[in-house]
């Protein structure tokens, strides 16, 4: 193998593939990147078995090959060199030579037989959706995912198609976050359940455009592809069946406060600070004394805290009690300027919606205190 390259078109696709490196994997391989020259350029791929990311670099190439180096060495070998240099690339065996100016390197690499197949989705798009559309969809949704893996399930967002809908939700046992959104190419109706990690990365090579992300699904539908200008992403899918979060979304509701997310997102870090050296738990009080606004309050070993919020306050009073993380977290990932938070008592489930978004929707379970 032997090509040219920029090295400033060689320094952005080594970062955007070496986030999916395998960093504790008992393959050597794994830790690498595979370089390969196709379609008249360079094809770079990492996977860590869960998601493969590919990125294509142009360049002039010489001889066409294919072999592994170690990913982090030579993403940092390449970002050290000068911008605009070209980057001169050649394979001998299974040694990789880097020339740009003056510098040059050697480094050792593993047979590109070794690496693993990184399965092809289909030749045409399941459907497309808007970037701009689907990150901002992202953003509000995965982070509600489960961390532990205790019910893999939990772990990935529902993805579902119909029509010309896309719906995404996520769960933990403590919150539900959905979000539906259009899609270009209306579809049959289909449901995946993608991994919230994958999904996060996905977040990463999305742009602030409208210009459509390319979705493609495996035909042994245990995979699915995703298709950005030059880059793609395959990720796994898990198995299972997602649990019916519908049946959890509350109807109707006693309580309800329209707010400024902004102030409220401040309130409650700052009850945070106190709540987090105790049960991490927070109090919202909401038309309490005829008050016109939201009390945010938390008390701890440490001390107290207690702030007011403006809001526009209909029906029964309610002091509900969160956990502040997840309740930060909703907050600050909602894309919205006016919330509308929803309560039916002090043990029911809350709800936040956009006021200007029908189409998302967040439940936080409430937390049982003792007074």
């Amino acid at each position: 193998m032997k090509l040219s390259v920029m090295q400033e078109n060689l320094a952005r696709g080594l970062g955007v593939v070496s986030r999916a490196v395998s960093t504790r994997s008992t393959l050597p391989v794994l830790a690498n990147v595979l370089l390969r020259t196709e379609d008249a350029g360079l094809k770079l791929t990492a996977t860590n078995l869960e998601i493969g990311i590919t990125s294509w670099v142009p360049g002039k190439i010489d001889t066409d090959g294919a072999l592994t180096v170690p990913a982090r060495l030579i993403t940092d070998v390449v970002s050290g060199l000068p911008a605009g240099e070209r980057v001169d690339l050649e394979v001998d065996g299974t040694t990789l030579f880097i020339k740009a100016g003056r510098y040059q390197t050697h480094l050792r690499g593993i047979d590109a037989e070794e690496f693993p197949v990184i399965p092809a989705a289909g030749d045409r798009p399941t459907t497309r959706v808007s970037q701009k559309l689907m990150r901002q969809a992202l953003s509000e949704v995965a982070f509600a995912a489960a961390t532990e893996e205790a019910r893999p399930i939990l772990t990935g967002v529902l993805t579902r198609f119909v029509g010309d809908r896309l719906t995404l939700a996520a769960a933990d046992n403590y919150r539900i976050a959905v979000k539906s959104l259009p899609i270009l190419d209306a579809v049959e109706e289909t449901t995946l359940v993608v991994p919230a990690r994958s999904y996060q990365e996905l977040m990463r090579i999305l742009g602030d455009t409208d210009d459509p992300v390319e979705i493609m699904l495996a035909s042994s539908k245990s995979q699915v592809l995703f298709h950005v200008e030059g880059t793609e992403l395959v990720s796994r899918l898990i198995d299972g069946q997602f649990p019916n979060y519908q049946q959890v979304l509350p109807g109707s509701h006693a309580s309800r406060a329209v707010v400024d997310r902004e102030d409220l997102l401040k309130a409650v870090r700052l009850s945070g600070l106190i709540a987090s050296s105790a049960a991490n738990v927070i109090r919202l009080r909401l038309g309490e004394d005829g008050s016109a606004g939201i009390t945010i309050a938390a008390a701890a070993d440490v001390g107290d805290a207690e702030g007011e919020v403006e809001a526009a306050i209909e029906g029964d009073a309610v002091t509900i009690a969160f956990n502040a993380r997840y309740l930060t977290e909703a907050l600050q990932n909602i894309d919205a300027d006016q919330l509308a938070l929803e309560f039916s008592g002090p043990l029911s489930p809350g709800v936040i919606k956009p006021m200007d978004d029908p189409d998302y929707v967040h439940v936080i379970m409430p937390v049982r205190t003792p007074s």
